[in-house]
């Protein structure tokens, strides 16, 4: 067997530093906003390259509270990818707007920015950008659209921890473009924690100010509240985790991109789509997805060989049942219709066997071999 993802394996290799980690935890007595949380808020910060870290609940709570501190509200409308997962979405409602969703790019399969340009209207007051599958979406035009309008760039970086777009001889992180970005750390992801988790993160000190209000029911100091708040803590134990987990996310990026670079050799003779990076682009490879017009075909082959994949993901928002209110149609954004269709997720994790990556290779091209065809 070959598992699309092992979350055992990591843990082993750092075993020690995160128990003593939770042991430091339990042996403090302090389980919600102690020195943990506040210490990860600074290193994560420090990481992403912005001023201001705040935790939360989960990467959902990052969006809809980033959202609602830059002032998004009932009867504003917010532009997504038609291609995310739907907490981006879940996010967005739950800030009290409307979602308005945007095609994506072919190549990338992150959002168009001509096709975010297309849909503002008077009513829209900020754009999610989802950094999707780790590679950036492109973030200098995107801002540039956004700027010239007065509309709030939050990003999506779910899937983004250590994305990055090159610039000249730097590398400006995912998360330091808009006026806030939203961090998930479900298990997962490239920095994942052993439960629910996020963050947000910002330059500015008064949307910072405004997220950590509202995370903590509104309160500008204990038990007097300010505005209308929610609970969406991060906690003790989490915040413990993710600080021995962040000391070594780049090591563990670089890891993933060797894996997606052996994939890639492996698999370029074949009839199938390989990930795109884009040249000013760093890809962190949080999924490795492949397109095949023979999809469900393939996905079936390797099941049968004992190999774990996924569908990042099978039906686009605007055809999702839960929002059907939104009153969209099939057709209306053919190129996540088309990706939907086409969308294989291989096996990728930092510790993924070498061995593992060539019998997937293996297992794809038998697939193409003439006598399957």
């Amino acid at each position: 067997m070959i598992p699309f993802v092992e979350l055992n394996s990591q843990f082993k290799s750092i075993e020690p530093e995160i128990r003593a980690a939770i042991d430091d935890v339990l042996a403090g007595g302090r389980f919600i906003f102690g020195k943990q949380c506040e210490a990860f808020e600074s290193e994560f910060a420090a990481y992403v390259g912005a001023r201001h870290a705040t935790g939360v609940n989960s990467g959902t709570d990052a969006i809809h509270l980033a959202l609602t501190a830059v002032g998004v509200g009932r009867g504003d409308e917010v532009i997504t990818a038609a291609n995310t997962c739907v907490p981006t979405v879940a996010g967005i409602c739950a800030a009290g707007a409307k979602p308005v969703l945007a095609d994506i790019d072919p190549a990338t399969a992150t959002i168009d920015p001509g096709k975010v340009e297309a849909a503002i209207t008077a009513r829209t007051k900020a754009v999610v950008p989802v950094h999707l599958y780790g590679h950036p979406c492109d973030m200098r035009a995107i801002c540039e659209i956004a700027d010239a309008r007065g509309i709030a760039v939050v990003e999506d970086c779910a899937q983004a921890h250590g994305a990055a777009v090159v610039e000249g001889r730097h590398a400006r992180r995912c998360g330091t473009f808009g006026v806030a970005a939203a961090f998930s750390f479900y298990p997962s992801k490239n920095l994942g924690a052993y439960g629910d988790a996020g963050a947000v993160v910002t330059n500015d000190a008064e949307i910072d100010a405004r997220v950590r209000m509202l995370r903590n029911y509104g309160e500008e100091r204990r038990y007097y509240h300010s505005i209308e708040g929610f609970n969406s803590r991060l906690d003790e134990l989490q915040a413990a985790i993710l600080r021995v987990k962040l000391r070594h996310l780049d090591e563990w990026n670089e890891a993933r991109r060797q894996r997606a670079g052996l994939y890639a050799d492996r698999l370029k003779h074949l009839p199938i789509r390989l990930p795109f990076e884009a040249e000013w682009a760093r890809h962190i490879y949080h999924l490795y997805v492949i397109r095949s017009r023979r999809r469900d075909a393939l996905q079936a082959h390797l099941t049968a060989r004992g190999i774990g994949t996924l569908l990042h993901y099978p039906v686009p928002v605007h055809l999702q049942k839960a929002y059907a209110h939104l009153a969209y149609a099939p057709g209306d954004f053919p190129e996540s219709e088309r990706a939907c269709g086409e969308v294989l997720s291989l096996p990728m994790y930092a510790e993924m066997p070498v061995e593992h990556v060539e019998a997937v290779a293996r297992a794809i091209a038998e697939f193409h071999e003439p006598a399957q065809s």
